[in-house]
């Protein structure tokens, strides 16, 4: 088995355009590491380069202690799993996922064997005689992982390997990569847009954009302390709410924010305040970087499981609590989504389904001051979270 180092990894093409720049990332031995970001963020260019499929411009990349960047992919010892799972029509099952063993002149009693061994791994046993054509999506994509596994590689590379299912299934899919992974205890990387692929199936996650690394670290640690407002946005659905806001700081010292407007074309026209909690303003750097920012203009971020409409915490709220108009309501079994609207500016809630809020209802909500995060509103880094 063997882990990874990208090291300085730029991706060039003729014409000046960069897609990947100044990669730095190590993946250990056996670790299951997402690649996450837009369209277009350099996020399949890099798992391309690490197949071998794409030629690094500048960088090292090391596969184990093993420089390969003049290494043919034959000879890297991984195997990549693609979005439309390139399985060949007129073969079974059982040739599909022999094919790259008997191009290596794999003994067929060993081939019988692996490819055996891999179908019970994911449930293709019953499959084996059966053509492309006369299979499902999911099933397809089985093969193209068995296809993969028979070859005992030291890395696995899925390029959005579930983009091509329904939901349901991507749901299931996700679940067997999961196992197979645990199963295999092999190095997964594993190309996504898909947030919510990569908050369930990563041990960490590298979030890209524009062909820059953003931020790497568990999806924990991701969701709570994004390091700036792409990342913020980026991972969580409904994505996080974002308000133009003052900090401002009154005479006993406490920081809080400021927002709303006393000049607009609702009748109240209200300024709304959340002070912030001793928790988001501890340590001598937090209240050095607070202190830059007193009377200027940040980007107030709250989550939307943290935009709460229960009455009890309403009314105890200490801080936080606006006036909306709930302008659409969405009932999505286990929770509803209430799209708010608080002096001009938009507000999404994620709230119990036994809410009571109604479409044209003027409602009270409290924002969770212990949950929010600011933003430098010209940079857009993270100043608390």
């Amino acid at each position: 088995m063997a882990g990874l180092s990208l090291r300085g990894i730029y991706k060039k093409y003729p014409g000046g355009f960069v897609a990947v720049t100044d990669v730095n990332l190590e993946i250990r031995d056996k670790e299951f590491i997402i690649l996450v970001g837009p369209s277009g963020c350099g996020k399949s260019t890099t798992l391309r380069m690490i197949a071998g499929l794409e030629e690094i411009t500048e960088g090292e990349l090391y596969i184990g202690d093993r420089l390969v960047n003049d290494i043919a992919p034959k000879d890297r010892d991984i195997a990549m799993v693609f979005q439309n799972y390139a399985l060949y029509p007129h073969m079974t099952v059982f040739e599909n996922m022999a094919f790259g063993l008997k191009l290596r002149k794999v003994p067929k009693d060993e081939i019988a064997r692996k490819v055996e061994e891999a179908a019970r791994i994911l449930d293709l046993s019953h499959l084996l005689d059966r053509k492309p054509k006369a299979m499902s999506g999911g099933q397809r994509q089985r093969v193209a992982l068995g296809r993969a596994i028979v070859r005992s590689p030291k890395v696995f590379l899925l390029d959005e390997p579930l983009s091509n299912l329904d939901a349901k299934l991507r749901a299931q899919m996700r679940t067997e990569i999961s196992k197979l992974h645990k199963k295999l205890g092999t190095t997964f990387i594993y190309v996504t847009h898909d947030q919510t692929e990569a908050m369930t199936m990563g041990d960490r996650i590298v979030v890209m954009k524009d062909g820059f690394i953003q931020q790497t670290d568990t999806p924990q640690k991701l969701y709570e302390e994004p390091c700036n407002k792409f990342v913020a946005g980026f991972l969580g659905s409904p994505q996080m709410n974002f308000i133009d806001a003052m900090l401002k700081k009154n005479d006993g010292g406490q920081y809080y924010v400021e927002f709303g407007s006393e000049d607009t074309k609702s009748s109240r026209g209200t300024k709304y305040t959340i002070v912030l909690p001793e928790s988001k303003v501890s340590g001598d750097k937090v209240m050095a970087d607070l202190e830059r920012y007193v009377e200027r203009e940040v980007i107030l971020g709250v989550r939307p499981e943290c935009v709460r409409d229960e009455e009890n915490i309403v009314n105890t709220a200490q801080t936080g609590v606006i006036d909306c108009n709930v302008e659409i309501t969405e009932m999505m079994g286990a929770e509803t989504f209430l799209y708010l609207e608080c002096e001009g500016i938009p507000i999404t809630a994620r709230v119990s389904p036994r809410t009571t809020a109604h479409p044209g209802d003027q409602i009270k909500v409290a924002l969770d001051p212990n949950k929010i995060h600011l933003f430098d509103k010209e940079t857009e880094k993270t100043i608390v979270n």
